[in-house]
């Protein structure tokens, strides 16, 4: 094979690895996708509906906003907000992607965007080459909606019949929230904004409806996020064209 001839995805260097790593990811997700079901099924969803937001919504952390503020008494006005705030970071995800993933028609594109995921966005921008960069992302989002559809399954057959509370299962999520935020929290900003948005939740929970605290936290993060841009425009502005290194040209 000459030098200028890409090798077979069979033969890639580093194969092995991606795939294992992937196989690895969507055990777990099996496991955390087990907790989602139970925690479903206790929380008073029935077993189509548990089986539902995992097929087609399949964002583990949407889901157990969705829930959670669904077992809370929580409005669908409430709940739907609050899953797609969690969502909504996906589409950001298919930016990156679409300079990796090839493109096609819209018919091929749609079940590429449903693995458009954390891991799989993750396992693939990890990657040094394009094949293997493709490959990490199928592998990774093809293990993991098989796992985590099969971890639901399970889950909401046992959940009607499990006391989520005794074995802890109704804090998975929460704990899981917090493993992937906790990565993220390296600068002092970044802790500020955090215990800010926990802090305007705590406040309202006693007086807001279900999922409102969550939307309203969210506000935090905006606003942050907003300033800092500000200060960063500030800092690229050149100078006004009427000003010079002296001052203010008369």
């Amino acid at each position: 094979m000459s030098a200028e001839t890409p090798a077979p995805e069979a033969d890639l260097p580093g194969r092995g690895p991606v795939i294992r790593a992937a196989i690895g990811i969507g055990v777990y997700a099996g496991a955390l996708g087990l907790s989602f079901g139970a925690v479903s099924a206790g929380s008073g969803l029935a077993f189509w509906q548990t089986m539902v937001l995992s097929l087609l919504m399949f964002s583990g952390a949407s889901q157990f906003a969705f829930v959670g503020v669904a077992a809370a008494g929580g409005t669908p006005f409430a709940a739907i907000p609050a899953a797609l705030l969690l969502g909504v970071r996906n589409a950001f995800y298919g930016v990156t992607l679409s300079e990796i993933l090839p493109r096609g028609p819209v018919w091929k594109r749609l079940p590429t965007a449903h693995l458009v995921i954390d891991e799989s966005t993750a396992m693939a921008v990890g990657q040094t080459q394009r094949p293997l960069q493709r490959l990490a992302f199928w592998s990774c989002g093809l293990a993991i909606f098989c796992l985590w559809n099969l971890g639901t399954l399970t889950g909401a057959l046992i959940g009607a019949s499990v006391d989520t509370t005794r074995f802890g299962l109704d804090a998975a999520g929460p704990a899981a929230f917090l493993a992937l935020l906790w990565p993220g929290l390296t600068s002092m900003k970044a802790r500020g904004v955090a215990v800010g948005g926990a802090l305007v939740a705590f406040l309202l929970i006693p007086v807001a409806p279900a999922g409102v605290p969550v939307l309203c936290a969210a506000l935090v993060a905006l606003v942050a996020g907003l300033s800092r841009r500000g200060e960063r425009n500030r800092a690229d502005d050149p100078l006004d064209p009427t000003e010079t290194a002296e001052g203010v040209m008369p």
